[in-house]
């Protein structure tokens, strides 16, 4: 064969076929693409039947929708609220308002709780006294297998058994606890503690600031300079600098027997007590094996090598251990303060007004349902959002990072 005939710039200038657009089911990237299409106008259609049929059946029962009904008055008594309120003034959106923050005074206040109660069975059931590990033990594995609706009505049956209000227990001088719940001094809030607050709060962000200019310095340097001086000067010299600056008032309001019931005071209701005992106590064994088997998770020579340099078991469980099981407890952890949160919807059980206590009769004396149900979903997705949203930021920030 001569060069002529086999060099391809002598075959009469032909070209190659052009490679076309084909549409073959065989392409993965095609069906990816149709499949997805296809999901996605399913779920709209679906979405567009349930909205539409619910407009309609709506509107043929003459039922009003959408959400103007907030701002209408309430009409509802609610007896425990952190802000004032007035059911002949106030409006239902006020009102659902303090139910919102009667909630979070359940979720944060257990949270932090249970926190402390079920870190310290945790480590109760790992300890080297028998006996204290046994009952440790023996608390988890009873509380967390009787469900927790019957423990708050237990609670609350309980409470209700204690002494009336002229036969209360008087433990502490302003202190009464009686079946109307638990009185205690009220600080009176003036204007002073609005702004040694501010002064805490600025102080809290500036001490945040130091100490990772500190953890900067001692990454460069080897030396941590020191950080508790200025601290405790922002913390705590700040604040009541600020307060005394503003004349340093200082008045607590104290309870006291009127006939039937107290006057002053604060006041912690019944159903409160009942629904914070009963969350606390059944969410913290959850939380003490979460601890339990954080704290297993450590390898045995990191015991063995603290020990090894003196150190005393309390000192190698607080700054060896624990540092290091942190890793192990958060993700689990997470699950436990959503569940002590959205068990506190059970609160509905015992007469303590949450959101969904409040809610359920305000859609009783409306009739708008949808928007009602849409409201406490929107908040438990809301306060279980930021919960995971901060979990998961605290557990990259001890994450172990490789260099």
């Amino acid at each position: 064969m001569s060069a002529s005939s086999s060099d391809p710039r002598f075959a009469g200038g032909r070209k190659p076929p052009s490679k076309g657009i084909t549409l073959s089911w065989a392409d993965p990237k095609l069906r990816a693409i149709v499949w997805q299409v296809v999901i996605v106008g399913l779920v709209a259609g679906a979405i567009w039947y349930l909205v539409s049929n619910t407009a309609a059946n709506l509107a043929q029962r003459r039922i009003a929708t959408g959400f103007a009904f907030l701002g209408r008055t309430a009409a509802i008594p609610i007896g425990e609220h952190l802000i004032p309120y007035d059911p002949s003034v106030n409006t239902y959106g006020r009102a659902v308002v303090i139910g919102i923050l009667n909630t979070l005074k359940v979720a944060v206040v257990g949270i932090i709780l249970t926190t402390i109660l079920g870190t310290a069975i945790g480590i109760a059931q790992l300890s080297r006294n028998w006996l204290l590990a046994k009952l440790s033990a023996a608390y988890v594995e009873f509380l967390r297998d009787i469900p927790v609706l019957l423990q708050l009505l237990f609670w609350y049956t309980l409470v209700q058994t204690l002494p009336v209000v002229r036969q209360a227990w008087n433990p502490l001088p302003g202190v009464f606890i009686s079946n109307r719940g638990l009185r205690v001094p009220e600080l009176v809030w003036h204007a002073a503690h609005t702004w040694a607050l501010v002064a805490f709060l600025i102080g809290a962000a500036l001490t945040f600031a130091l100490n990772r200019r500190a953890t900067r310095a001692q990454e460069a340097t080897g030396v941590r300079p020191r950080v508790w001086p200025a601290a405790l000067a922002l913390l705590v010299g700040l604040p009541l600098l600020v307060w005394a600056a503003m004349g340093a008032p200082f008045t607590l309001d104290m309870p006291a027997r009127r006939g039937f019931n107290f006057q002053g005071g604060g006041l912690l209701s019944p159903e409160y007590v009942a629904l914070l005992v009963g969350l606390v106590l059944y969410t913290s064994t959850y939380a003490a094996e979460n601890v339990r088997t954080g704290i297993l998770s450590v390898p045995t020579g990191q015991w063995e090598a603290a020990a090894a340099l003196g150190l005393r078991r309390g000192t190698v469980l607080r700054q060896v251990v624990l540092p290091q099981a942190l890793r192990v407890i958060i993700p689990p952890m997470t699950s436990t303060y959503l569940g002590i949160t959205k068990n506190s919807s059970l609160a509905v059980a015992i007469g303590f007004q949450d959101v969904v206590s409040i809610v359920n009769t305000i859609l009783n004396q409306t009739g708008q349902a949808i928007e009602g149900i849409a409201l406490i979903m929107a908040v438990y997705l809301s306060i279980s959002l930021g919960i995971s949203l901060f979990m998961n930021w605290y557990n990259a920030r001890i994450a172990l990072v490789e260099r």
